[in-house]
């Protein structure tokens, strides 16, 4: 085994591979751009070498920087992770040429399966059934056009050497084709330097299954399949191990064809070979074909981990160690369902848009492993991939773990950034999900419904109030001679306020908001609102509802705005009672709307009362140094 290892990547995945290879007993070498300084992998690592600025070309794809800090720190090996270099065949050479262990496949194996058309024809000669398609060089358009006519509409241009669903277009008619391959094209050419595209069948109820292989080099074994069907734009949202219906005999057929695909190109290491299946008529031997291979290890990797106990990274790190598969084919085995969703800061409403910002609150509850390189408050950095965390279940059966799926992501508190949770949590409750209905198609149809249902929220805006006024720690501040002591607090969330009255009673409230009111129990110091939960940080009060949605709140000020009908009309009342410490107008001053006309001394603190509107002050009511009532007339502008 390695005793020292430089992990070529950031965030949860670096994170992960550190955890494990800490447990084997090897050091472990992060890199680090100079916005990652303080990142939770770095934290994580026993050594960290900085290797240049914030943008990846800078850093993080640095081949050259980042096999210097290994030969610096003494590492034998680099593990890649996924994304970045994990996939480059030119760096694998260059890590082996400076005398080092790639913790991977061969460059040979990456550049087999690099572009989707010669990985096709590959598999094709090794057995391994392939979508109807035209895989070939000539890039002719009228030619392309003749073997779209030949596959049968609709049809699918993909770019060769795409991915994340760039340089894609489904057509559906021969009369759209020249336009949506120059479109392609064109796509293909900006995203990847090359415009060449293949033609494919496309298959009216797609699902994406993918199984896990893993090789020495010569032989292989595949970990069984995932299913990672809910997509939106290409892109994986919710996946799950093993795939819902899969008979045994699809089961060991797509295995072997798997396995074939691995062994056809000498895989060593963790790899995935995907299968696209018509999904419309029961998954059927027949019915499912090669789509492409990832060479390295997979973002969902987990659930594959979950149902079968294996730890794929410490099979990563024992292989490239120079051992043999820790398993054979027949001692792997199936036990229990596994989900995993990805939580992103993203604005979803606003077409799953990456957000930034900074994470205030992070806290997992207990039954799920969250795998994330995020901790409460780190920033989202606008130069990498938005990902907070990987939310991941496993249970007996696949009802048992999408409830906890639910549940898990219903009960996760992330807060200071705008993220997916809710609509994550409404996805693991889809009732067509949960038949185990699912397709590529499933969220783009459904979207609406998914969307969570963001509007004023009465108990949170309470229990806003409550935390936010600073009801908590006096012993004397529910009591009042005749009935329940009474104030008025006004939260805003974003650009709305609400103005509450909370009347207090030793260890309960009652807090109106409007003609709605809201029971509260003061409980070790906090207060508790039925199906509420709220933390303070960062100066505001978030308050989490229990569908995976965060509402943050301010304290607004009521003496620094207008708090009445009195200061629009042009009569400035004092809304509560309190000592007037300054007065800044005189009888016959020009004011205009906003400008400071006193301040008043309440509830410890210092508030400025402001003009309601331009005018003329008619009269000053009040001197400074006087004691006020709630109501009481202060300041008279002219009519």
């Amino acid at each position: 085994m390695f005793k020292t290892i430089l992990i070529a990547n950031r965030g949860e995945i670096a994170c992960r591979i550190a955890r494990t290879a800490k447990a084997l007993g090897c050091r472990v070498v992060a890199v680090h751009s100079d916005v990652d300084a303080g990142a939770a992998h770095v934290a994580a690592a026993d050594i960290a070498v900085q290797i240049g600025g914030a943008r990846p070309a800078e850093s993080y794809l640095r081949g050259d920087r980042i096999i210097q800090a290994a030969l610096e720190t003494g590492a034998e090996a680099i593990h890649p992770g996924y994304g970045f270099l994990s996939e480059n065949p030119d760096f694998v050479e260059a890590v082996e040429a400076a005398g080092l262990v790639f913790i991977g496949p061969s460059s040979k194996a990456i550049r087999a399966m690099g572009l989707k058309d010669a990985a096709k024809a590959l598999m094709e000669e090794a057995g391994v059934p392939v979508v109807p398609g035209y895989h070939g060089a000539d890039q002719d358009p009228a030619h392309l056009a003749g073997m779209a006519e030949m596959i049968g509409y609709p049809v699918l241009i993909k770019a060769v050497a795409g991915g994340g669903g760039k340089g894609m277009r489904l057509v559906e008619r021969a009369a759209d084709f020249a336009t949506a391959l120059e479109s392609a094209q064109g796509e293909a050419r900006t995203a990847f330097g090359n415009p060449a595209v293949l033609i494919e069948k496309y298959i009216q109820k797609p699902r994406h299954i993918e199984v896990q292989v893993f090789g020495d080099g010569v032989q292989a074994v595949h970990l069984f399949e995932r299913d990672c069907s809910l997509q939106r734009r290409h892109q994986k949202v919710i996946e799950e191990a093993p795939a819902p219906g899969m008979p045994e005999n699809v089961r060991a057929a797509m295995g072997r064809a798997a396995v074939k695909a691995a062994e056809a190109i000498g895989y060593k290491g963790a790899g995935t070979i995907e299968f696209i299946v018509d999904g419309s008529g029961g998954l059927r031997e027949d019915g499912f074909w090669f789509m492409e291979m990832n060479t390295r290890l997979q973002v969902e990797h987990p659930v594959t981990e979950a149902i079968t106990g294996v730890d794929l990274v410490e099979w990563q790190l024992r292989v490239a160690a120079g051992e043999a598969l820790p398993k054979r084919q027949e001692e792997l085995q199936i036990t229990g369902h596994a989900f995993e969703a990805r939580l992103y800061a993203e604005d979803v409403p606003a077409g799953f848009l990456p957000a930034t910002g900074c994470v205030a609150h992070l806290a997992f509850p207990s039954g799920v492993r969250a795998d994330t390189g995020v901790r409460s408050g780190d920033a989202i950095s606008p130069w990498y991939d938005p990902m907070i965390a990987k939310v991941i279940v496993h249970g007996a059966t696949r009802d048992v773990a999408l409830g906890m799926l639910a549940k898990g992501l219903e009960e996760t508190e992330v807060a200071g950034t705008v993220t997916n949770l809710g609509f994550l949590a409404r996805l693991a409750r889809h009732q067509g999900f949960g038949c185990g209905e699912v397709d590529t198609g499933l969220i783009a149809r459904d979207l609406d419904g998914l969307l969570p249902e963001v509007g004023e929220d009465v108990a949170s805006d309470a229990l806003a109030a409550l935390e936010l006024g600073g009801f908590a720690g006096e012993p004397a501040m529910g009591f009042s001679l005749w009935a329940p002591l009474e104030r008025r607090v006004a939260v805003s969330e974003g650009e709305r306020e609400a103005l509450a009255v909370v009347a207090l009673d030793a260890a309960r409230a009652e807090v109106r908001l409007g003609d709605m009111r809201v029971a509260a129990a003061l409980v070790d110091g906090h207060w508790q609102v039925p199906g509420r939960k709220a933390m303070k940080a960062e100066g505001a009060v978030h308050v989490f509802d229990g569908t995976g949605h965060c509402r943050s709140y301010g304290l607004t000020d009521l003496l620094a705005r207008n708090v009445s009908g009195g200061a629009v009309a042009g009569v400035t009342l004092s809304p509560m009672p309190g000592l007037v410490k300054a007065v800044f107008v005189a009888a016959g001053a020009e004011v205009k709307e906003g400008d400071r006309l006193a301040i008043l001394e309440a509830m410890k603190m210092e508030h400025t009362l402001v003009a309601g509107r331009d005018g003329v002050v008619a009269e000053v009511l009040v001197e400074a140094g006087a004691q006020v009532e709630a109501g009481a007339a202060l300041i008279r502008l002219e009519e």
